[in-house]
């Protein structure tokens, strides 16, 4: 199974939101690492589930606008090319329910080995699920 994007809603909760009405930029970058597991669960098969885990080593992130409590947000990921040794950037976008892009990110992530818990290099069957075809 691959697929080069993965896409999930967030609603700004109460406990999201700062004290200038919208959701707080830590929150932005938690949701960024849950939009990121989701789509390592959702195609990892169990063995490298319980072989690998991730770790981000850096974020850069625009912020163009925001929600309020009770709003939805649609954020997608994806991960444009092959890595590099055990670093990879993902992507990711949040927009709006009218499409307005609210975060752009890219985020580098790292790939340790769960036995011993050292960086390894992205074996290449683990990072071709992730890729987009052609």
């Amino acid at each position: 199974m691959s697929s080069a994007t993965y896409t999930m809603a967030f609603t700004a909760l109460p406990e999201h939101i700062d004290v200038y009405g919208h959701v707080n930029n830590a929150v932005w970058v938690r949701w960024m690492e849950d939009v990121a597991t989701a789509h390592w669960n959702s195609i990892a098969p169990q063995e490298h589930r319980d072989a690998y885990a991730w770790f981000v080593t850096r974020h850069e992130i625009d912020y163009r606008g925001n929600i309020a409590e009770g709003e939805t947000c649609e954020a997608t990921t994806a991960i444009g090319k092959a890595p590099t040794g055990a670093r990879f950037e993902r992507r990711t976008t949040f927009r709006d329910m009218h499409g307005k892009l609210l975060v752009s990110a890219v985020t580098s992530w790292a790939m340790i080995d769960r036995a011993s818990g050292r960086i390894m290099r992205v074996p290449r069957e683990v990072a071709a699920q992730f890729l987009a075809e052609g």
